[in-house]
Parts: C-alpha cells; structure tokens; sequence
C-alpha cells in the first residue's frame, strides 16, 4: 500500500507535505504494532525503554537521567519507573551519597523479561522486513538530517 491509498488523499500540495504527513502515519503504523507486541509482556512502550536504558547503562541511574535517555522525553518518568517497581521489573533505592536522589536498577525478573523479548526480537524486525540493510541505513540518514536541521 501507499499513503495516497492508506489515507485516501491522491494528492499533496508538494513531497515535503507528503513527506511530512509520511513520517506521521509512519509512526502512528509503527507504534500501534509495538505496542500490540508489547501488550503480550504487559509492557507500554515507555516502560520498555526505560527497561532497555536501564539494562544497557549498567549501572543505577536516577529518573532524571532516565528521561533525559527516553525516546518520548514528555514522558512522566516517575510514575512510569513507579509501575515498574510494582511488576517488581525495576529497583529503587536512595542513593548513598546525596539521600534526596533515587537510583533506579533493573531487576533479575526484569532483564529475565528483556532476554525473552530479545529472543523474540525477530518477529519485531518483520516490521521492516521489506527495506534491506543499505535502505535502512538510507533512512537513519535521513532521519537523522531531519532532527539535526533545526539545530
């Protein structure tokens, strides 16, 4: 399918409208299948982040820089780190040298539950089954150009 037929519009004003518009759909695509995904573990998008920044920093981390690693920065880390100490997936525990810190560390059940999707990872990339290696790094450039031309 295309986006013309996705959303019934046959025509934009120009590429860089279509392209705009694009991005959009994309990501919604995008977000709505990981989520249905993530539904399977219990897990939002959020809080699968923040299990992955927490796993690949190796180290306790507080909730501000865990929102500082997010992919949604409008994220409320708090709570979300809250939700996951109730699934007992994550750790808080007052930081030794400045008592009014949380450090925030991922949990055995926690990086258990990350081996599993990571065993499962597959299944998530035949959501970009169709470009290959070199179109895929295409787009990380162009994406990348994206962000950085406000800059």
């Amino acid at each position: 399918m295309s986006l013309n037929t996705d959303i019934n519009q046959p025509k934009f004003r120009n590429e860089h409208q279509k392209a705009m518009i694009n991005l959009i759909y994309s990501y919604n695509w995008l977000m709505e299948n990981t989520r249905r995904y993530l539904d399977q573990y219990d897990l939002t998008n959020q809080q699968f982040n923040i299990l992955r920044i927490l796993r690949g920093a190796g180290e306790p981390l507080s909730t501000l820089q865990i929102r500082q690693r997010m992919l949604d920065k409008m994220s409320d880390t708090s709570r979300i780190v809250d939700r996951l100490v109730k699934k007992e997936l994550v750790q808080k525990v007052v930081c030794p040298s400045d008592r009014r810190l949380v450090d925030v560390t991922i949990s055995d059940k926690g990086r258990e539950l990350l081996t599993i999707l990571d065993e499962h990872e597959s299944e998530w990339e035949q959501l970009l089954l169709h470009i290959d290696e070199t179109e895929a790094s295409q787009l990380n450039g162009l994406l990348d150009k994206l962000r950085n031309s406000l800059d």
